[in-house]
Parts: structure tokens; C-alpha cells; sequence
């Protein structure tokens, strides 16, 4: 059975700080390239980022961009989205996926999710 668990949310000030975790089990973690994406109330769930099989290659939205960095670590089959100087706009719950090989920014074209995690940031 292929799970997918985020920890790592919760309530901080805009400009703060957190680590979001997912931890995979049930696949073969280095065989599938991992994504995160939010939603926040009344809005489409949208990418955020993502990155390939080895890690060599990470994808961002552009409103990201340079505060969040996503990593990997394969040997503890666990994905990372660093996020930093956060928003209150980045107020949503985080969604952690993987895709087997190609690595995309398209939530339909990913294989499993996780149950998500609540990020929330006060102003």
C-alpha cells in the first residue's frame, strides 16, 4: 500500500519560517520524481513545486519563487519543501505527490497523494 504523509504545518507570522516533510512508503521512492501543491478555501489546487528523480532538476511557481526550495532524500524516501518569508497568501493546506519517472507540474498527471498538512500564516 503506497502512502504519502506531510507533517511539518502550522500556525506562524508572515515572514516566518517551516520545513514541510513526506514521507513515503510502498514504492520504490527513487524510481518517482515528487511534487507539492496547495489549496487554499475556494481555490483550486495549484502547484507550487517540484523536483526530479536524482533532485537535479526543481520546478517552482513563479509566487515561490525564491522563498521555497524543495529537496529529496532517497535513502530516507522522504521529500522536503523548505518556505521561507511566508505570506499570508501562502495560507493553505500543502499536498505532497509523487509520479512515477517524468517529473511535472500538472496535479492530474501524478500518481499518488498524501493527506495534506495546514499551513496557516497571520499578518
Amino acid at each position: 500500500q503506497v502512502r504519502l504523509v506531510e507533517s511539518g504545518g502550522g500556525l506562524v507570522q508572515a515572514g516566518d519560517s517551516l520545513r514541510l516533510s513526506c514521507v513515503v512508503s510502498g514504492l520504490t521512492f527513487s524510481y518517482y520524481s515528487m511534487g507539492w501543491f496547495r489549496q487554499a478555501p475556494g481555490r483550486e489546487r495549484e502547484f507550487v513545486a517540484a523536483i526530479s528523480l536524482s533532485g537535479g532538476s526543481t520546478y517552482y511557481a513563479d509566487s515561490v519563487k525564491g522563498r521555497f526550495t524543495i529537496s529529496r532524500d532517497n535513502a530516507k524516501s522522504t521529500g522536503y519543501l523548505e518556505m521561507n518569508s511566508l505570506k499570508p497568501e501562502d495560507t493553505a493546506v500543502y499536498y505532497c505527490a509523487a509520479r512515477r519517472i517524468a517529473t511535472t507540474t500538472t496535479a492530474r498527471e501524478y500518481d499518488h497523494w498524501g493527506q495534506g498538512t495546514q499551513v496557516t500564516v497571520s499578518s
